[in-house]
């Protein structure tokens, strides 16, 4: 167990992450440690008047906590002179002050130092269109961040072909789509979206879309006149919806909006057994430029693990169906750092992938969140091993580029295995375009369906949000709130 007292609690979310990336699976309580059993440690920041203090507090037996140590108990620490009032500075350094503590504590070095928030990339991003030279960005993130080589390079690279990539999207009168479809097959055992087994909901699926178009036009009444820029259909996994379903989902938004300005128009097919010859070819019928079918792995046992009731030769035959009925833009998912794989299965799923030869490769690092049944039931799978490893990631990333895929996007999460990060692969053209927006919030995204969220991005780079409940049930009966609250935010 792990305590931590804060004198300065708007800090917590960033020391939390420190710790938690040092300390994988370790219960974190915040508050101060009234007595330190073997193995519990007590982390004490204090944010003083022109200085910051860490302390690091733990013992080789149980004993008292006092500020003068007890009998067993080793105290390490570290301090720096700091303007509290320049916020940003000061967590900066508080940040580092912990890393310091925490590295020599536990013999790691963190790939990506003390950054912890989901998009490392928009550092570089912001830097390059200021025209900051890329040794002027990589002395920067190593200074400030403690960020590995590695990874100063990747986050370069990205933000270099983000910018190209998104060089003829309107900021200023232009907005993207998503359209939530929460229904899937099976629920796997990480998953934490919002997404119901589709058997059960079958009887109200008209209910939802009945509610899902009058959302859909209300977006568009709120924004005739703008640019849509890309459309993403997601979920959940939107090829369970019947093909006479999905048909008229799609065909409710090539009436319901202007089409001229679309870049990209992607729909997800990720599980191949949601997937059949009828469903792409109605998806085919319409503008759709991009589909995902995803994999997660190629390991017959895994599949089975994590609830996902398909084979890998089933991801195989939906992948050529969508190739012969003429999709040339095909992405695929894969997680690394699931129970029970090794370096060798991930080896052999990067074999089976290049043989198909997607478009688009999207790496994911395991992140357990709170609603996935391997956290709300970890008791159950207590027994299993996760590992994510820098040779895992080494792995995928070579066989992408021989491939012919670079890296075009990243995003990271927390409690992420390895304190690694996920990286989107793409040949050239063939890229995520809403995958960067997402990521970046350079753009408004509007947002349908239950367990979506809107974003509106100002001129001066503010951002505000709106919610849809997650629950069915209540996005249904509640539709015109979800609508007010769009009002609300446009």
């Amino acid at each position: 167990m792990i305590y931590l007292k804060l004198s300065e609690e708007n800090f917590e979310y960033d020391v939390r992450g420190l710790v938690t990336s040092f300390y994988p699976g370790t219960e974190i309580v915040l508050g101060e440690a009234k007595q330190l059993l073997p193995g519990d440690k007590c982390l004490e920041v204090e944010y003083g008047e022109g200085e910051i203090r860490v302390r690091l507090f733990f013992c080789q037996k149980e004993t008292e906590l006092s500020q003068n140590g007890g009998e067993g108990q080793q105290v390490q620490e570290a301090f720096a002179p700091a303007d509290t009032s320049d916020r940003k500075t000061a967590k900066s350094i508080l940040k580092r002050l912990v890393y310091q503590l925490l590295s020599k504590d536990t013999g790691k070095k963190l790939p990506w130092g003390t950054l912890t928030g989901i998009r490392p990339t928009k550092i570089p991003m912001a830097m390059l269109e200021e025209g900051v030279l890329e040794a002027e960005i990589t002395s920067h993130m190593k200074e400030t961040y403690l960020t590995s080589q590695e990874k100063i390079d990747l986050s370069i690279e990205i933000a270099k072909r983000e910018r190209e990539v998104l060089r003829n999207i309107d900021y200023r009168d232009g907005y993207s789509l998503y359209i939530g479809i929460p229904f899937c097959p099976t629920t796997c055992l990480y998953c934490s979206f919002t997404s119901y087994p589709i058997a059960k909901w079958e009887p109200r699926l008209e209910e939802y879309l009945a509610a899902l178009f009058r959302e859909i036009d209300y977006i568009r009444e709120a924004f005739a006149g703008k640019k849509l820029n890309t459309v993403y259909i997601g979920g959940g996994t939107p090829t369970t919806l019947t093909a006479d379903r999905l048909g008229r989902l799609l065909g409710k938004v090539e009436e319901s909006f202007d089409l001229t300005d679309l870049q990209e128009w992607t729909v997800e097919a990720g599980r191949p057994d949601s997937v059949t010859e009828e469903k792409l070819r109605v998806i085919k019928n319409y503008p759709v430029s991009r589909i995902s079918i995803n994999p997660q792995t190629m390991k017959a046992e895994t599949l089975k693990l994590i609830g996902r009731k398909h084979s890998p030769e089933q991801i195989e035959e939906a992948y050529a169906l969508a190739r012969s009925v003429g999709f040339d833009n095909i992405n695929m998912d894969l997680i690394l750092g699931l129970p029970e794989e090794t370096a060798d299965d991930v080896l052999n799923t990067m074999e089976k992938l290049s043989a198909m030869a997607p478009d688009s490769i999207t790496v994911h690092s395991l992140a357990v969140k709170r609603a996935a049944r391997l956290n709300t039931m970890k008791e159950q799978y207590a027994h299993l091993k996760f590992e994510n490893t820098g040779e895992m990631m080494d792995v995928t990333s070579h066989y992408c580029r021989r491939l012919g895929l670079d890296p075009y996007y990243l995003y990271r999460q927390k409690n992420m295995a390895g304190n690694f990060e996920n990286v989107g692969y793409a040949k050239p053209g063939k890229e995520g375009i809403y995958n960067i927006l997402i990521m970046e919030e350079k753009q408004t995204i509007i947002a349908c369906g239950a367990g979506s969220i809107s974003k509106r991005v100002y001129p001066d780079g503010r951002i505000e949000r709106c919610e849809n409940v997650k629950d069915v049930s209540q996005y249904i009966e509640r539709i015109g709130e979800m609508i007010e609250r769009k009002r609300q935010l446009l």
